[in-house]
């Protein structure tokens, strides 16, 4: 009877249930998950890097992850993908390797993807099977690493909002991210820049003049101190992204929330690309240049 309870309870500890919600659309979320590069951007556990990710995304075709952990350890996982319904299924089967290249144990994983308005559910269902002692350990810590795991993607591919208190009404912000002669001033050189759905316009920026970007940009939507939104894509790069600026008044000064959606379009292999480069350069165009301007007025 001791062994049957064991065992019982050992084949529940081998089934890992996950439910999410994603702030992004499914044709994003899909991509996210079946794009090699994107997938290198959030895959593994928290403070885990992958260095390696080939995935032949088909019935039948190979996938082979390496992760690398803090200390430099290289977690190998290699495996295949039994089904792909797009945008709607994905299940694949892999093995985690030791350094001899056996496996540890095997799993199957699969993922759901549930519409849900402009957002998407996703239901993920993990099975263990054949489980070497040695990876005890491994299978303990499976439902932390895969819960880092989706905090890590839910941060990837959700948009960066930045949120900022202007101390000034809204017919003065609106001026200043809207007019062409008062953007130069902390934004943008731009040649011209009309508020209307419609008008194209480009101009040049980056870190420095070595790494500096010809941006297209077409405004997508203008409501007068309320909205201003335009595309945002890099001449000779994939990927399009979304900015918008939102206006709320509060009493004589104004909440401006600027949102950058699309970011994980952008080539990941490109370090200029990173969110982590959007949220600095966002921070201190909104946080502090527009700000510093603003109060000067």
């Amino acid at each position: 009877m001791p062994k049957e309870k064991e065992k019982t309870k050992d084949s529940k500890d081998l089934e890992l249930i996950l439910k999410r919600l994603l702030n992004a659309p499914i044709e994003l979320v899909w991509k996210a998950w079946t794009d090699p590069e994107q997938v290198a951007q959030w895959w593994g556990p928290n403070n885990f890097t992958i260095p390696l990710c080939k995935m032949d995304v088909k019935p039948g075709g190979a996938l082979l992850i390496h992760m690398k952990a803090p200390d430099g350890t290289i977690y190998p996982m290699n495996g295949s993908y039994k089904e792909l319904v797009k945008p709607e299924r994905i299940v694949f089967a892999g093995a985690a390797l030791d350094t001899q290249g056996n496996a540890l144990f095997e799993q199957v994983t699969s993922i759901l993807f549930e519409k849900d308005g402009n957002k998407t559910k996703l239901n993920i269902k993990v099975t263990f099977s054949k489980v070497k002692p040695e990876a005890a350990g491994h299978i303990a810590g499976a439902e932390i690493g895969w819960n880092q795991m989706m905090d890590k993607l839910l941060i990837y591919i959700e948009p960066f909002v930045f949120e900022r208190t202007l101390n000034a009404p809204v017919a003065r912000v609106w001026k200043a991210i809207s007019d062409k002669n008062e953007m130069k001033k902390w934004y943008f050189d731009l040649t011209e820049f009309t508020p209307e759905a419609g008008f194209e316009f480009q101009f040049r920026g980056g870190k420095d003049p070595s790494r500096s970007y010809l941006h297209l940009c077409k405004i997508i939507e203008a409501i007068p101190e309320k909205k201003l939104s335009y595309s945002w894509k890099y001449n000779g790069y994939a990927g399009s992204s979304l900015v918008t600026f939102e206006l709320f008044e509060e009493g004589t000064k104004t909440r401006l929330r600027l949102t950058h959606s699309g970011l994980e379009t952008f080539p990941a292999s490109n370090q200029d690309f990173i969110r982590g480069n959007f949220a600095e350069g966002w921070t201190h165009i909104i946080g502090t240049s527009l700000k510093e301007f603003i109060d000067k007025q």
